[in-house]
């Protein structure tokens, strides 16, 4: 008798967090190894932040919160939501959870019921797909490729759209591919699901301040869909904040609702010190504070260093990100050719013929000591992910590696 529950039991395991555990154990053994596929910015939190957290401790902030946040942090979140995004949530339309991960999959959980599609436009993030079947949702991929710019049309969701739809989720920037929908682009889609009001678009915005090409634009901003579309976003990526644990949602307040009484059997609210830090963190206008800005210079300068670096190798097809700090080439190209009888590749598979992604990673983890992130793991086969959210040096020494590694297959 199988003594675990079918819904951990079918789980995938985020293939983002097992390919750093693989990098970091071979890491360990004594190899070499270049880590490029854990999206987590390599920046040190705002002083004015950290100052924010230490003062907490000081004044007691150690007891139980309000189960969606102190009062202050979700007036916080509203003002960011007006300053930033000209968007109107009020504190009662926000939820502040222990992460957007969090933030996520309590939507999920608390709008869909067994057997309710969810589209979900490819790449997408990882997590997506197995949140939504944990919530017995049926995901219903929408294909989009790096000849789109990896972005959907309106047509392909109209398409998808049945009457068992019950949710769209997707990111932008988007996470694996960087890229941005523009103001038109997220208007055009809005247009389509409004003629469906039963259909809820969750937005992850969790990398907006990352972002190369000017103005964040939110999907919420029309008028016409608000009350459709639930907002998610949080501290982790724009203010380098990822142990912090702070996501948290703008939502119609039926939904708001819902997932705070969720919250409230499952965590009940988030740490207490990290909220008041991210009361600060809030107060910062991205236009003029100094370690945003700072921050999304270096991820521009990296994305341009790497790009110049990635064109150069054969088999790699490749957009330039708009945001976010990641890129995802296609490599099928690569894909049928033959590895070196004694590369470690070889050695440890027994076979010597790359067939997808998953072996082309493993070939640059164990011949190149490289580490980046199967596109399979985000819905598309012909790509892998890179992250550059590291030093120039490293990118540099990784980009070299690969491209040699590349010039071994036959």
């Amino acid at each position: 008798m199988e003594i675990l529950a079918n819904r951990v039991v079918t789980m995938a395991e985020s293939e983002t967090l097992a390919m750093t555990r693989i990098a970091r154990e071979l890491k360990e053994s004594g190899k070499d190894v270049i880590s490029l596929s854990i999206g987590e910015p390599d920046f040190n939190t705002p002083e004015i932040v950290k100052t924010a957290g230490k003062r907490a401790i000081d004044d007691n902030f150690s007891h139980y919160p309000p189960v969606p946040g102190y009062a202050d942090l979700r007036e916080a979140v509203s003002k960011k939501f007006k300053r930033d995004n000209g968007l109107d949530y009020t504190p009662e339309q926000i939820v502040v959870s222990t992460g957007a991960k969090q933030s996520i999959y309590q939507v999920v959980m608390s709008l869909v019921n067994p057997g309710d599609e969810v589209i979900v436009p490819t790449p997408y993030w990882v997590s997506y797909k197995e949140i939504v079947k944990v919530a017995e949702g049926v995901p219903v991929y929408v294909k989009a490729t790096i000849d789109n710019d990896f972005k959907v049309t309106p047509q392909q969701i109209k398409d998808a759209i049945t009457p068992r739809t019950k949710l769209i989720m997707f990111s932008s920037p988007s996470n694996p591919t960087g890229m941005i929908y523009s103001k038109d682009e997220l208007r055009a889609i809005a247009e389509v699901v409004k003629e469906y009001p039963h259909i809820i678009i969750m937005a992850d915005e969790i990398y907006e301040h990352i972002n190369f090409e000017g103005r964040h634009e939110s999907i919420a901003q029309f008028d016409f869909i608000k009350e459709q579309v639930v907002t998610i976003n949080g501290v982790a990526k724009g203010f380098a904040m990822t142990g912090w644990r702070i996501g948290f949602i703008g939502a119609p307040l039926a939904i708001s609702k819902a997932c705070n009484k969720l919250q409230g059997q499952v965590t009940s609210a988030t740490c207490s010190i990290a909220q008041k830090a991210t009361v600060a963190a809030m107060n910062l206008d991205p236009t003029t504070s100094e370690d945003i800005i700072n921050m999304r210079n270096t991820f521009q300068h990296r994305r341009d260093m790497v790009y110049d670096l990635l064109v150069e190798i054969p088999g790699f097809k490749v957009r330039k990100p708009q945001g976010a700090f990641y890129f995802f080439p296609n490599v099928s190209e690569l894909y049928g050719k033959e590895v070196p009888a004694d590369s470690a590749f070889a050695k440890t598979y027994n076979r010597r013929v790359i067939e997808g992604s998953v072996d082309l990673c493993m070939y640059f983890l164990y011949d190149a000591n490289v580490a980046l992130v199967q596109g399979i793991a985000f819905g598309d086969d012909d790509c892998v992910r890179f992250s550059y959210a590291t030093s120039d040096d490293k990118l540099k020494e990784a980009m070299r590696r690969v491209k040699e590694a590349v010039l071994k297959l036959k």
